[in-house]
């Protein structure tokens, strides 16, 4: 089923017509088309097609990249599955077109939009802990109010994804925004009345949840459609949710000091009403034709979605190893530092800390925005070793301002790793797909989470907080170093601009495209 939405117009300025997979005559100089190249991915790891288009001529020499980043077609090595070699037709480098800017009155309402969500998630915390806690309900309740909104998204996000790649993620995202004014809206209501029942939030916040996992795979194929320099966009909107997570909690704390827990529900909402206004007027691109082609059912698309996940080697196995690393270093991390430099130096200097890592995501922000590596993956994993002197800071029991320096460096860590990741995924997966394989992502990033945080505090009663610090500063260089030791994971190329779709618009494989009506042009070249 094919649904197109008459709201996403074209950028001023950029053209609309151009088909996916269409290379332009400056592509075909570059040697930057879908079969010179350029972005092609397929489920066997290389993709073909019918070279029945003019601007096939360009692709004679070439193939289309695999999912690890070299040629398919390229080169004998590519052909044999092998490391990726030099292609003897393109002697020097690939040339590159130089990105666009990222800025444009498009990226920066959608730049609003994603930094006002960013706000109202960090001041969500404060107003269910201040709120709760005031109407007499202890510390348990306050993690089942967190978790009534947390267990729905991690459970329906992969559904969202198959709801986002069937129908316009402007007008879901939109729509998600405004359940979730409606839903705080009550909640500040509930509590300015005084009438505060514990279910009753805990279904607030399931709806939130909900209509969380409908919003959160759209994210990931907006991007690509509102700017082209892709790493620059997710750079930006880094660094703009990390200045939002450092202005929440302080923000909700004024809130709750001078008006009460309901006046932060109320600021709380109105992000979504701003941010629902910003998605109204913002204007997408026309999504690339056939990227909504879904002849099957619902069923049919979940399946495809997973299919695609695990044919990328790449893309699972960072989830398979981010999977430990929530449970043995992020998960513990969190409620240890958290209770270790309270009890040790105070709150103010919780406070402090706190502050330093959201600085440091902001440093993180501002190095993807300079730093083009050509193999993303393996220089985020790098990167990523920065996180371990903060938790082994902690347990090693040194004092506030060295506990500060080390959040800041692990802050720019975690943040420049998760930029080269998502332009990444954004960059080698192809649109039709990219809301489900985004949604597997965030699920899988997410499930082992809460199970770390569960385990901390048995580990700490068992081990001791700082030893449990330590290991979790050791487990960090552990995951780093088997992120880089897998191939597909080190060796990814990087890939500037969308990729093509996967399907062609019949809703068959490019590899297995079918021949359009017509004699085969004479010379052209049967696909790799």
């Amino acid at each position: 089923m094919t649904v197109t939405s008459s709201d996403e117009q074209p950028p001023d300025g950029e053209p609309s017509d151009r088909t996916a997979g269409s290379p332009t005559t400056d592509e075909c100089a570059a040697g930057g088309g879908p079969a010179g190249g350029g972005h092609g991915r397929g489920r066997s790891g290389r993709e073909g097609h019918e070279r029945d288009d003019p601007a096939d001529e360009c692709a004679a020499g070439g193939g289309g990249r695999v999912a690890d980043g070299g040629f398919a077609g390229g080169t004998p090595a590519a052909r044999r599955g092998g490391p990726p070699g030099p292609d003897p037709a393109r002697p020097g480098p690939v040339a590159e077109r130089a990105p666009r800017p990222v800025w444009s009155r498009d990226f920066a309402l959608f730049f609003v939009a994603r930094a006002l969500a960013r706000l109202g998630e960090t001041m969500l915390p404060v107003a269910l802990a201040a709120g709760l806690l005031r109407y007499g309900y202890g510390v348990g309740a306050v993690g089942l109010a967190m978790a009534a909104s947390a267990a729905p998204f991690a459970g329906l996000v992969v559904f969202g994804g198959v709801i986002a790649d069937r129908f316009s993620t402007r007008r879901l995202m939109i729509g998600a925004d405004l359940v979730r004014l409606v839903a705080q809206s009550i909640a500040a209501a509930l509590f300015f009345a005084g009438h505060v029942v514990l279910w009753q939030i805990c279904v607030i916040g399931a709806v939130n949840g909900v209509a969380g996992a409908v919003f959160q795979p759209g994210v990931a194929s907006t991007v690509p459609r509102l700017a082209s320099d892709i790493q620059g966009a997710n750079g930006a909107i880094r660094i703009a949710e990390s200045a939002a997570q450092l202005a929440g909690p302080a923000l909700a704390g004024l809130l709750v000091a001078f008006a009460s827990a309901g006046g932060v529900f109320v600021a709380h909402a109105g992000t979504f009403a701003l941010s629902a206004l910003c998605l109204l007027l913002l204007r997408l691109p026309p999504a690339a034709p056939g990227s909504r082609n879904h002849g099957g059912g619902f069923r049919a698309d979940l399946v495809e979605g997973w299919r695609e996940f695990r044919s990328r080697t790449w893309l699972w196995a960072v989830i398979v190893i981010w999977c430990v690393y929530m449970i043995s270093v992020w998960g513990p991390t969190v409620p240890l530092v958290a209770t270790e430099v309270v009890q040790q130096h105070g709150p103010r200097a919780y406070g402090l800390v706190n502050s330093a890592l959201g600085a440091g995501t902001v440093v993180g922000g501002l190095a993807a925005l300079r730093l083009r590596p050509r193999r993303m993956l393996r220089a985020g994993s790098v990167a990523l070793v920065a996180f371990a002197c903060f938790p082994a800071s902690v347990g090693a029991g040194l004092g506030v301002a060295a506990v500060s320096a080390a959040a800041v460096i692990a802050g720019a860590g975690t943040s420049f790793w998760g930029v080269m990741w998502a332009t990444s995924v954004q960059t080698q997966v192809a649109p039709d797909v990219l809301n489900r394989i985004h949604a597997y992502d965030v699920a899988g990033s997410l499930t082992m989470m809460p199970v770390g945080q569960a385990l901390a505090g048995p580990a700490a009663s068992a081990l001791g907080a700082d030893n449990v610090l330590l290991v979790a500063g050791v487990m960090s260089l552990v995951v780093s170093g088997a992120l880089l030791s897998v191939p597909a994971v080190r060796d990814l190329v990087r890939a500037d601009g969308p990729a093509p779709l996967s399907r062609n618009t019949a809703g068959a494989p490019l590899g297995r495209a079918r021949r359009p009506p017509g004699p085969r042009k004479t010379g052209a070249r049967p696909p790799v």
